[in-house]
């Protein structure tokens, strides 16, 4: 009898550890988080951060002929700060003047100098000319005389009559030679005056266009607005000390804040999830209480690298439905655009979900211990993941994996 009771005791010390241990195993412990599987509408969304501007604006144009004048790129020595509120007419900004005033004195001598050459030109073809019709004149009258003479010498020997028809004929060549040769110079000395003028008109043309050029170097507004500075390719203003080229001579704009928009960048990852119309939220940073609701209405098609930046992205441009006062350009923005909705679906936290040897498993309560259930997932977001089978709505899953995960009992499907 002794010998039974020796041996029943070790045998129930070793149950109760067993017990104990596998309790201990199994048993939801209250250091774990759980939460629980979730239904409704499952909202697949991508963020980016943004900046304000108006849909639509107009340009503050500098001047339009640089091209003409042989100008590439000017630069700008003046402008109004940023924000100012001008009226039609007030001034905006200032272009350098130092090349093109150059220029413009470079016109000036050679303008005249040709000034002064078709003066000369004009006043030796005038002597020219009319020495040349007063040598005509007098051979004029040499050939009346010839004729007189020949008339008086029908009672002359003929000798005499033979010299005085010669003479006349002497007369009458030379006169009509000098003739020809008037007409000629006359035909040389138009000409040349055609050329000088020519020549002259021609600079006076680019003198002029480049004083008309110079006037439009003081910039100002085509109408009432608020003055925007314009942003180059790079993200970067242009103002004092910035240069326009005459294949972009906007020097700012005046937007319309009546229709606002928000220019972001998607991550070349998430661009295949980005289109046209879809619903975006947009949140200005200055008044992080108020939002925006928009859609998508540009797409880039083409990546590109911005500063600062590894991969690749893609301009994307939503518009805000409301008007606000408060908006303004150059407002940074963080934008949910809404790129998919699944309805009435059943979703869990992504930390749940754990994966080995390509069963995917979440731990949750049975029976007052916790099991391994496998799980079919689906369509994730950022914090979420939508259950297609293994847990029903209501259930608590475990957002941390509990100690010694490997003791837990797999429920398969």
């Amino acid at each position: 009898m002794q010998n039974k009771k020796n041996f029943i005791w070790p045998v129930l010390i070793v149950v109760v550890l067993a017990l104990w241990f596998f309790l201990r195993s199994e048993t939801a412990g209250p250091e774990h988080i759980r939460v629980a599987v979730e239904s409704g509408d499952f909202v697949v969304s991508v963020y980016t951060s943004g900046e304000l501007e108006a849909e639509h604006s107009e340009n503050i144009l500098g001047p339009a002929g640089l091209r003409t004048v042989g100008l590439w790129n000017v630069q700008i020595s003046e402008l109004i700060p940023e924000g100012s509120i001008v009226k039609e007419g007030d001034w905006v900004a200032t272009l350098d003047r130092t090349e093109i005033s150059n220029r413009l004195k470079d016109l000036e001598t050679e303008l005249e100098k040709l000034q002064t050459m078709h003066t000369q030109t004009r006043l030796d073809t005038t002597m020219e000319l009319r020495n040349a019709r007063n040598d005509l004149v007098n051979l004029e009258y040499g050939l009346e005389e010839a004729r007189i003479a020949l008339d008086q010498s029908s009672f002359e020997p003929p000798a005499a009559i033979r010299s005085a028809e010669i003479n006349l004929d002497k007369a009458q060549r030379a006169f009509d030679q000098a003739s020809h040769n008037y007409e000629l110079r006359h035909e040389q000395a138009r000409a040349k005056m055609q050329e000088v003028t020519a020549s002259l008109t021609q600079v006076q043309r680019r003198f002029d266009n480049m004083n008309s050029v110079l006037n439009e170097f003081t910039i100002t507004a085509p109408r009432s607005g608020m003055v925007i500075y314009r942003r180059n390719w790079d993200g970067s203003k242009v103002t004092v000390g910035s240069q326009i080229s005459t294949w972009d001579n906007t020097v700012a704009t005046l937007p319309d804040f009546s229709v606002m928009m928000s220019r972001t960048y998607v991550n070349e990852v998430d661009i295949s999830k980005v289109s046209l119309q879809q619903k975006a939220e947009i949140v200005v940073d200055a008044f992080p209480d108020k939002k925006f609701t928009g859609y998508v209405t540009e797409v880039a098609n083409i990546g590109e690298q911005r500063p600062n930046q590894d991969a690749r992205v893609f301009e994307v441009k939503l518009r805000i439905n409301e008007a606000d006062t408060i908006l303004r350009p150059a407002m940074t923005t963080k934008n949910t655009i809404i790129t998919h909705v699944e309805q009435e679906v059943l979703f869990v936290p992504i930390e749940t979900i754990h994966v080995v040897d390509t069963v995917t498993f979440v731990y949750k309560d049975l029976q007052n211990r916790i099991v391994r259930q496998e799980v079919v997932t689906g369509m994730r977001n950022e914090n979420q993941i939508i259950i297609k089978e293994g847990l029903e709505k209501g259930e608590m899953i475990y957002l941390s994996i509990p100690g010694s995960p490997e003791d837990f009992r797999m429920i398969n499907l």
